[in-house]
């Protein structure tokens, strides 16, 4: 009988050659070489983490610096809830894998700013300025994203409050007080609805104005003329009639007449109609001499 020839294994060999064992994981790794982010065992076996947090950690860390890891943010990423990403990121905040504050920006809107530590004892200066000859912790990381900052907002300048209005000038009053002279500047003020009905006027407004327009009276203006000058050439629209007329009545105020020339107390020369010698007399005559002699002929 001829030989038996074995020609399968008697079991089946392993995936891994050289690396048989009878339980466990087994890995089979790969060189990396570029998008990849380097995990220390102290974050990735930590023994009071939970699951969702070292993942949360992970993915994290794997982010480009500007990403945005709000809780809303991870929960769309994700399918774990918020509730359990926000518990996840305060485990990572009690373990100092995570940095978390409020900051509020120029504008006035408040920002959550969030720090990621790959170790728990690393600190932004020593993250951000290498030791000399030290091996990389991470591989190529890819281009940051640009955070835009926020444009100064100008504060435009405080206006400018107009200057004060000047006093207005006193009405004018009379020098000296007479009752008829008041009371026809109380009735002209009161008839000039006749002339103009917008120049209604309040029965308080008529007594404040009555004595400037008795000024104008005691300065010879005949009560026709204040009444033109008051109801000329109104505005359009007429919005404070009153205020329109005590502003007339103090601008236009005319001056007070010139005294009258006196009268000269001399008589003119007269030449006497009998011996024609020059005598002083209001009408032609006789002179005095002849006016005697006359008287004695008599």
């Amino acid at each position: 009988m001829d030989t038996q020839q074995i020609t399968a294994p008697s079991r089946a060999s392993s995936r891994v050659p050289g690396r048989v064992t009878a339980f466990g994981v087994i890995h089979v790794n790969s060189i990396h070489t570029s998008r990849f982010t380097i995990i220390g065992n102290h974050l990735a076996q930590h023994g009071e983490l939970s699951l969702v947090a070292i993942g949360l950690a992970v993915h994290i860390q794997s982010l480009p610096d500007g990403a945005k890891v709000g809780i809303k943010v991870l929960a769309d990423r994700f399918p774990e809830s918020e509730a359990r990403i926000a518990a996840a990121l305060r485990e990572l905040e009690e373990h100092r894998y995570l940095e978390r504050t409020l900051e509020r920006l120029p504008e006035g809107k408040i920002v959550t700013r969030t720090i990621s530590y790959n170790r728990p004892d690393a600190r932004p200066e020593a993250a951000a300025s290498p030791a000399p000859n030290s091996e990389p912790v991470r591989g190529p990381e890819p281009m940051p994203v640009p955070v835009r900052e926020p444009e100064p907002v100008e504060t435009p300048p405080a206006p400018v409050p107009p200057p004060p209005a000047p006093p207005r000038p006193p009405l004018p009053q009379p020098q000296a007080p007479d009752l008829t002279r008041h009371r026809i500047a109380t009735d002209l003020l009161a008839g000039l609805r006749r002339d103009e009905p917008r120049l209604l006027l309040a029965e308080h407004d008529i007594r404040r104005l009555a004595p400037a327009v008795a000024a104008w009276l005691e300065r010879d203006a005949h009560p026709d003329a204040v009444r033109h000058t008051l109801t000329t050439d109104l505005p359009q629209p007429l919005k404070h009639p009153a205020g329109l007329l005590a502003h007339r009545l103090t601008a236009l105020l005319p001056p007070p007449l010139p005294a009258a020339p006196a009268p000269n107390p001399r008589e003119p020369l007269q030449n006497c109609d009998r011996c024609d010698r020059a005598f002083r007399a209001p009408v032609p005559g006789h002179c005095r001499d002849c006016r005697a002699d006359t008287q004695t002929a008599a």
